[in-house]
């Protein structure tokens, strides 16, 4: 679907939809306690779909209630063993990394199939632990997915690089604590993306599972013969989609951001300061987020923590007077598309000097982009990106792809509209 924006600056209300992060890990949290849960606020997405439909081949209910799209109450199990599963994770790289170590525990042979660039998507991290734990790894083409695993994961002392994603990290949190001995997770490496380590933990306490960190998180200590407990669970808004409208405040009429806590867990609420230190105004007011139009400079800005705002930070560098340079964006290269090419093109298409680099780029801000056309991609976040980048241009914008919003945040080209956007 490709869809043409005319330029105009944005302004108003947003209600920042539920974190797709945290829906994630509520769901499987729920799903593995016996007994029922309920998970209010939950980001109804693709991606999340993709978990749900999963959760419920393992032994889990799940369904809405009190007439609400995101309130669902959770019927838990505890997993129990079927002779073979075939798991359907769409494009979701999360649903994948998150349950495969879990669904070992589910079926004496399990495969995992994706589509998208899904199949492409890098699980050596995964695959040298599964091996060593005796499990038969058998990859059916030259890309990783279709995959069949035979065997389960054991209790043991497992290693993995602190550079890889934090899912492989949290996948193994969620399973370690269901078998019957203890195990110890090390981190070999300064970790990357901590913060999602975090709310994995948090989430993790949550349900009742019992895991001590240390103050690095390159440390694990891992009980076993623990048991998921059935909880209440309130998902708070996403930093990481408030960033885009948090954006387009600063560079138009002032946008007000509901539904989020004025403290998180969540590591893309680093969007607050990195506008900050850009010269933005964001402040916490009546209760919400408030970005109000600002001039801003250019900074550089490390987003190994953070990598998902890479594509709003480098529209906001774009816009920005100035310099900015984005560094430890390595691992973006592996999500749903190369983001760190695709945003260097789109910011080219539209005018923009982009210096490329491995782990990074170079952009040279300026008030004024032009139009054109620019293609997402398939990338969510690309999408929402050239989004914020039409506020500046010139001309009318058509954006490729628009569609792809669906994988995390369905409703966002309707929220655009409602904020002032026009599309044609």
């Amino acid at each position: 679907m490709d869809i043409t924006i005319q330029p105009t600056q944005l302004g108003g209300t947003v209600q920042v939809p539920p974190s797709k992060s945290i829906s994630h890990r509520a769901l499987i949290c729920a799903a593995l306690a016996a007994g029922t849960s309920a998970v209010e606020n939950l980001l109804v997405s693709e991606d999340i779909t993709a978990t749900c439909e999963i959760l419920k081949q393992i032994g889990a209910g799940i369904e809405n209630i009190n007439g609400s799209e995101q309130t669902f109450q959770v019927t838990g199990r505890k997993p129990a063993v079927c002779d073979e599963l075939t798991l359907d994770c769409h494009e979701s790289g999360s649903t994948l990394r998150f349950l495969m170590p879990l669904a070992t525990l589910c079926a004496k042979r399990v495969t995992f199939v994706g589509r998208g660039r899904l199949p492409e998507r890098p699980l050596l991290p995964y695959r040298d632990i599964f091996k060593a734990a005796g499990i038969k790894w058998e990859a059916q083409s030259e890309k990783v997915l279709p995959l069949t695993l035979e065997g389960a994961i054991r209790p043991g002392d497992y290693e993995m690089s602190g550079n890889v994603s934090s899912q492989f990290i949290s996948g193994l949190l969620f399973a370690l604590p269901l078998l019957d001995q203890p195990s110890t997770l090390t981190i070999t490496t300064v970790l990357e993306s901590r913060p999602y380590v975090d709310l994995t933990l948090n989430v993790l306490a949550h349900f009742g599972i019992e895991i001590e960190a240390s103050e690095d998180r390159r440390h694990y200590s891992i009980p076993g013969k623990q048991h998921y407990k059935p909880a209440q669970y309130q998902v708070e808004g996403d930093f990481s989609q408030a960033a885009f409208w948090l954006a387009m405040g600063v560079n138009g009429k002032g946008i007000l951001c509901t539904g989020l806590p004025q403290k998180s867990f969540q590591g893309d609420s680093a969007i607050i300061d990195l506008i900050r230190q850009m010269g933005g105004e964001v402040v916490w007011e009546d209760g919400a987020w408030a970005a109000k139009p600002s001039g801003r400079h250019g900074i550089t800005m490390d987003v190994a923590q953070c990598p998902d705002l890479m594509p709003v930070l480098a529209v906001l560098a774009a816009t920005a007077e100035g310099e900015s340079k984005i560094t430890g964006a390595g691992r973006l290269r592996l999500k749903e598309s190369d983001r760190l090419t695709a945003m260097a093109e789109l910011l080219r298409q539209l005018g923009i000097r982009v210096e490329e680099a491995p782990e990074g780029m170079t952009i040279w801000g300026k008030a004024q982009l032009q139009g054109g056309a620019v293609d997402t991609v398939n990338d969510h976040r690309i999408a929402m990106a050239a989004a914020v980048a039409s506020e500046r241009c010139s001309d009318p914008l058509t954006v490729q792809g628009a569609e792809a919003v669906r994988k995390s945040y369905p409703d966002f080209w309707d929220d655009f509209k409602r904020s002032g956007g026009i599309i044609a």
